[in-house]
Formats: structure tokens, C-alpha cells, sequence
């Protein structure tokens, strides 16, 4: 007897041997059967879909769920577009926070509304001798106060109370690191955001360090969720670069640096993994950053890389050897060459054919970099919303002539590269819906047309929401398609992408979220 049969669906099932299905079932969390293998099946409970279109859940494979989470509970300055209000604002989230000395920490801090970055000496006007810590919504950079300042050793460079990067970093490692407890519920919470949107899986993007670590113990807080019956989903965990460490491998291991007692990409279950290690080599477009071959179109700088270009590529090389799935932050073009560089040396030092590496952004990409992700076998996980939602801004500092090579789609799919969708959330809207309408249709929020020959089709982006998505995070034999034998993950929607208007995808209506074959809106809610 089968635990649930989905009736009268229209069931895009996102493999080619059996594309377009009416009938479901499932049996304990697993796909059993389509059409005609379980219409006659008995089944505990019969759900008629009422002609409603049902896809595999969506795999994110690129978020930050304790950000989006610790986010949302903290007082935000986003929206506000005068430099006065957001000083208000800071006095009135301080005023909450009664000791002397203590951390406010304030997000939604963007300087382009504001035409400038604030300045460390505003923010001391209205401090009242907290430490204030004002996040930029890109993850990269921060502006604090004095009292945060003379904190900081003196060779960490900072502009007027602005922190990029390892500056930045450097800030957050003062601060105590937030507990187990607090880190669980945050991920709850993002998890639960992520289900309504039918996302079933998702990739953390770096946990432990890095510049999103929140903890040295942080995988502890997702084990937590595991134990109390409270992970909302399926969560692959990338452990920041920098946890890695020299340990005393035998000398054939041929392992420079590694987690203790050797962990590495693979460890865990069907819920909660260890994914990618994931490496920073630049900054982002947002707080000018990434790191480009030609400046920033009315800038003189060209961004940053996040360390010496040698020892970047060392940690790449590195955790190749250790035999990491590697996932390598590169935004900027010129970061893209040092990402392709580096995995090309690691692979000739040890040739892993399946390692299937990933660029994680890959922002800007010179059409001379496209063959070379191919010939590699290295994956792009983009962000589609970046431009749905900032693509005015973007195109505007790349220029005319580099703008269409942003967040590409068909560029790379033409040259044979897997293309993986994800939102990178929170620093922008999570919904794959709306980013697969991006990808369609290559339009701004605005209507500004950013890259069209970059469009690909609906079932093309939904592919980088699926299929791509489980193979970039190796789980391929068990998610991404509605196949017989794998996971009964699966999102239903009000309508059908494909025969919609493209400029009416992002609005389909997300009718339930099914993982391990439970409907998720009929589980009670903590």
C-alpha cells in the first residue's frame, strides 16, 4: 500500500525517460511510481491535485540560513534613504541596549541610496558608548564607530569607520560568538522561509569562518535542529576555507591541510551533509569589491582579492588534495582566472574527474573564460535575482560593453557548462520563481534589459533549480527529478511555468512544499 498518491496533477517531472506525468506515488519518503505503475495502488491517503503543476522541490544551492535569519531579528536601516534617518534609527535600535560597551548590531546598510558610506564619527553622535556594527547587505563589507575601532589592531585598514572584507572579518572575530541555541533558532526560521517558497534543499554557504562564520562550533547548531525534529529541510554544509589546518597525514594521504580527523566533502545523511569547502578569492559588485580586470565604470580601482594571489591558489590546490569538492567565491572576472588557474594546477597535481568543482557567482565572465569552465568540468552557480534586483546598478558600473557578460545563462549552457541556480539570501530575495522569470526574461525589476542574448528557456532555468542543483551539491542519485527511487521532495504550484506569460512566473502562486513525501503546511509549526 502506498502512503500518499498525488491524482490529477499536471507532474513535470524533470526526467527525460518519463517527462510529463498525471498520477504520483509515494512510499516511505521515496518516489515508487508514476502514472499507470500506481493509478490501481492502494493508498493510505489519495490527494487530487486539481489539474495544479508539480515539479521537484527546488535545491538552493547557495544561501546563508543563520544570516537570513539573525537578519531578520535584528533592527534594520534598509529603505531609508537620507543619512539623517538612518542615524535616527541607529540611536533608536542603541537606546534599546542598555550597557555601556555593548554590540548593536544593525543591518540592511546600503550606501547607494545614500549616495556615500557613513562615517564612523556619525555614527559616535548618536552611539551613547555601545559598539556599533552596521552589516552591508552584500556580506562584505561593514561600517562601525570609534569604540569598535580601537578594538582593531592597527594595521587593519579602514576608511572613516568602513571595513571591506578581511577588515571586516576582523571586526566579527571580536565580537563572542553567538551559541548554539541562538544559531538554531535563526536557521529555523530561514529554513521555514525557504519551504514556503519550494526550496527542499539547500547548500550553506560557509560555516565556521570565513566572513559569514557566526561560531567556531556552528555545524553544532544545525545538529541541534537534527536532534530536536526541527530542520525544515535538507542542508548541505560548506565549511569556510579557513577552518582547514596543517595536520600529520601519513605522507602518501598527500594531505597538506585538513578538518580534524580528516572530515570532508560527503560526510553525513540525506538531511544534513558536509558539502563543499568553500574559498573566497574576492569581494562582491554591491560593495564594489569583486575583483576586475578593467576598473569599475566611473571608478579607478578595479576591487580587491580577498589574500595574496599564491596563497589563494595554495588553499585551492590544497583542499583539492585533501579531496574536497571545492566551491571558490570568484565574482569579478579577474577572481574568475584566479579560481580557473588554480583548479587547473590542482587537477593536473591530482586528477579528480568527478570532483565537480564550482564557481560560486561567477559575476562577470569574459567570453574567453567560457571554454575554459567547460574544458575544467567546473560548475556556475549564479544568482539570477542579483540582477532581477540590482541589475540597474550593475550594468550601470560594468559599462555597456561588459554588462551582457553578467550572471550569464545561455554563454554558459552553450559551451556545455552546468548551469546552477541559487539566491545567495539574504542579501536578496530568495524565490526561485522569480529567478527563473530572470533568466527568461533578462529583465530588471525597472525593465531594464540586462544581457538578453544571456536568456535561456523556461525549462532550462528550471533545470538550474533541479537537475543542476543536484549535481552540484552530489546529490544526483537521490533529488532533482521525480524519478522512481529518489527522495519524494517536491514543490506544487498554482499554475505551469512553462505556459504562463514569462512575466508572470515569479507570481505563481507556491500552493505546498513536500519533503520526504510530508506535506509541509500541514506539519505543526514550533
Amino acid at each position: 500500500m502506498l502512503c500518499t498518491r498525488l491524482t490529477n496533477a499536471n507532474v513535470l517531472t524533470m526526467d527525460e525517460d518519463h517527462p510529463v506525468a498525471r498520477d504520483l506515488g509515494i512510499w516511505r519518503g521515496r518516489i515508487v511510481g508514476l502514472d499507470e505503475a500506481v493509478t490501481s495502488l492502494p493508498a493510505r491517503e489519495v490527494v487530487d491535485l486539481q489539474g495544479a503543476t508539480v515539479l521537484p522541490g527546488f535545491i538552493d544551492s547557495h544561501v546563508h540560513l543563520a544570516w537570513t535569519g539573525l537578519k531578520a531579528s535584528s533592527p534594520s536601516i534598509s529603505g531609508l534613504s537620507r543619512v539623517e534617518d538612518v542615524l535616527a534609527a541607529v540611536e533608536e535600535a542603541v537606546s534599546r541596549r542598555s550597557a555601556p560597551g555593548a554590540w548593536v548590531h544593525i543591518g540592511g546598510y546600503d550606501q547607494r541610496p545614500l549616495g556615500r558610506h557613513l562615517t564612523a564619527a556619525e555614527l559616535d553622535r548618536v552611539s551613547h558608548g555601545r559598539r556599533v556594527f552596521l552589516m552591508h547587505d552584500s556580506g562584505h563589507a561593514c561600517v562601525v564607530n570609534s569604540a569598535v575601532l580601537e578594538l582593531l589592531p592597527a594595521d587593519v585598514p579602514h576608511d572613516s569607520g568602513l571595513l571591506v572584507e578581511s577588515a571586516m572579518a576582523a571586526v566579527r572575530r571580536l565580537r563572542l560568538p553567538y551559541s548554539q541555541a541562538e544559531l538554531a533558532d535563526a536557521i529555523e526560521y530561514a529554513g521555514r522561509a525557504c519551504l514556503a517558497e519550494g526550496v527542499t534543499a539547500c547548500a550553506e554557504a560557509g560555516i565556521g569562518g570565513g566572513l559569514l562564520g557566526h561560531s567556531p562550533v556552528e555545524l553544532g547548531a544545525y545538529q541541534l535542529l537534527r536532534d530536536q525534529g526541527r530542520l525544515p529541510l535538507r542542508i548541505q554544509l560548506m565549511p569556510g576555507a579557513d577552518t582547514l589546518r596543517p595536520l600529520g597525514a601519513h605522507r602518501d594521504d598527500g594531505i597538506p591541510r585538513a578538518l580534524d580527523l580528516g572530515l570532508r566533502t560527503g560526510f553525513g545523511d540525506d538531511w544534513l551533509s558536509v558539502g563543499a569547502l568553500k574559498i573566497y578569492t574576492d569581494g562582491g559588485m554591491m560593495a564594489r569589491t569583486a575583483a576586475l580586470t578593467e576598473p569599475y565604470e566611473g571608478l579607478e580601482h578595479t576591487g580587491q582579492l580577498q589574500d595574496d594571489p599564491d596563497r589563494l591558489t595554495g588553499l585551492v590546490v590544497d583542499g583539492h588534495l585533501a579531496g574536497w569538492q571545492l566551491a571558490v567565491h570568484a565574482i569579478g572576472d579577474r577572481a574568475a582566472d584566479l579560481a580557473l588557474d588554480a583548479l587547473e594546477q590542482a587537477q593536473k597535481l591530482r586528477p579528480r574527474p568527478d570532483a565537480r568543482h564550482r564557481v560560486e557567482h561567477a559575476g562577470l565572465i569574459r567570453p574567453d573564460q567560457l571554454p575554459r569552465f567547460a574544458r575544467l568540468g567546473v560548475s556556475a552557480v549564479i544568482q539570477p535575482n542579483f540582477l532581477r534586483y540590482f541589475g540597474d546598478d550593475y550594468a550601470t558600473v560594468m559599462g555597456e560593453r561588459r554588462a551582457p557578460w553578467m550572471y550569464r545563462g545561455k554563454g554558459f549552457l552553450d559551451h556545455g557548462v552546468t548551469v546552477v541556480g541559487s539566491s545567495d539570501r539574504p542579501v536578496t530575495d530568495g524565490s526561485p520563481l522569480r529567478a527563473v522569470q530572470f533568466m527568461v526574461e533578462r529583465a530588471s525589476t525597472s525593465g531594464r534589459s540586462i544581457g538578453p542574448d544571456e536568456a535561456v528557456s523556461v525549462d532550462e532555468a528550471l533545470r538550474a533549480y533541479t537537475v543542476a542543483g543536484a549535481y552540484a551539491c552530489r546529490w544526483d542519485d537521490s533529488a532533482g527529478s521525480l524519478t522512481p527511487g529518489k527522495r519524494a521532495d517536491l514543490v506544487v504550484l498554482g499554475d505551469d511555468p512553462r505556459r504562463v506569460d514569462p512575466s508572470r512566473i515569479g507570481d505563481i502562486e507556491v500552493v505546498t512544499t513536500f519533503v520526504d513525501g510530508r506535506d509541509t503546511k500541514k506539519e505543526p509549526q514550533p
